[in-house]
């Protein structure tokens, strides 16, 4: 599928953390492995770079995760049904990187359940996309309202999926596709799915020990990649096809 791309720049210089992760095989048995900090970008990407994601919840705003096992999406393991291919062929969706992130971020905190989008945590995300770190994929309806989208965090050979939303059906899963068939143009070879849910084991996530997931980060996360320099070519090459 086609890919609008609207380049934010390379990633900017950012401040150091002033905080330091503990050792992730230290986390409890839910993952969690820290809790206070802050959003600022520097914090934010120095846990991605360690394994670790924020995942707030309502009695604590910054609580840090990093689950085992861990849900990625494989190299050439995206699965893309009958139907979701035939959606991508007819077009029904136009597809942009990086044209409305606020909107993205935005729409996945607009849930009938809790939201773990609080204000402190949008805020450092859309400084994280600012300063060219954090992009978001969106899906158009034709007539130009925003059908879908999700958002995550680049860092070398990695891109870290925070959330997802939808307004159209199938919206968000052509938004899926695109974000991991860019990937592939880009040079990333890690999707970092977070948890194994339903939505995403369908689409061909699996898991992996935590242990291998940081081998493999170790392996990615400083590759001079540059993720918005090349847009993504055709819809479901590579990836598998079922019912």
């Amino acid at each position: 599928m086609e890919i609008e791309v609207h380049d934010t720049g390379p990633p900017q210089p950012l401040r150091p953390s002033r905080f330091t992760f503990p050792d992730v095989r230290l986390a409890r048995a839910e993952g969690l492995v820290a809790w206070g900090g802050d959003f600022a970008p520097g914090t934010l990407i120095e846990a991605y770079r360690h394994g670790v994601f924020p995942w707030p919840h309502r009695q604590e705003e910054r609580l840090w995760f990093s689950p085992d096992p861990r849900a990625i999406i494989p190299p050439g393991g995206l699965h893309i049904s009958r139907r979701l291919a035939r959606t991508i062929r007819q077009g029904r969706f136009r597809v942009t990187l990086n044209a409305a992130f606020e909107r993205v971020i935005d729409g996945c905190a607009d849930r009938e359940d809790e939201t773990w989008i609080t204000p402190a945590y949008r805020r450092g995300y859309v400084r994280l996309h600012e300063l060219g770190w954090a992009h978001s994929i969106e899906t158009w309806s034709a007539d130009g309202s925003l059908a879908g989208g999700l958002y995550g965090v680049n860092t070398g050979g990695l891109f870290g999926a925070e959330s997802m939303f939808h307004r159209v059906s199938d919206a968000s899963k052509v938004a899926m596709v695109a974000m991991v068939q860019h990937c592939g143009d880009a040079g990333v070879s890690l999707i970092d799915v977070q948890v194994l849910t339903p939505h995403v084991q369908r689409m061909g996530a699996v898991e992996i020990p935590r242990d291998e997931y940081l081998r493999r980060l170790g392996e990615v996360k400083d590759l001079p990649i540059s993720f918005c320099g090349k847009s993504a070519r055709t819809a479901a090459g590579p990836a598998s096809q079922g019912s």
